[in-house]
């Protein structure tokens, strides 16, 4: 039941929502259907328990990861830079980062001030 030639399992959906989100649905289930390695032991046993748990069933490592996949994007780029414990870098760069998102806000807030007095003035001035 709900295989289908052109959208395999993802048949299961029936045609309600269709090929495209079928088919977006078939690329995620092929990566997370993928035998991932285990981090500690190295053996392609993970199996995933709920929403970005996964367990080693050699080992026995439980560890927590993507929702579906055991290494996200934002993981595998901080893994790099600690093993190339090139992180002290990166850490100035989101400090900065940081200094002009917090700049931004502040000026964000002000302006918001700036409108809501002018508009309480001319309320005002417009009841005499």
């Amino acid at each position: 039941m709900g295989h289908t030639k052109k959208v395999s399992t993802a048949g299961r959906y029936g045609a309600k929502f269709g090929t495209g989100i079928r088919k977006r649905i078939i690329k995620i289930e092929k990566k997370q259907k993928v035998k991932e390695a285990c981090p500690k032991c190295g053996f392609r046993k993970l199996k995933r328990i709920s929403s970005g748990i996964f367990i080693c069933r050699k080992c026995e490592n439980k560890f927590a990861g993507g929702a579906y996949f055991p290494n996200t994007l934002t993981g595998g780029i901080v893994g790099k830079m600690i093993a190339q414990k090139s992180f002290s870098t990166g850490i100035s760069e989101l400090e900065a980062a940081k200094v002009a998102a917090e700049e931004i806000k502040e000026k964000e807030a002000a302006e918001k001030q700036g409108k809501a007095k002018h508009h309480a003035d001319s309320a005002h001035e417009g009841g005499e």
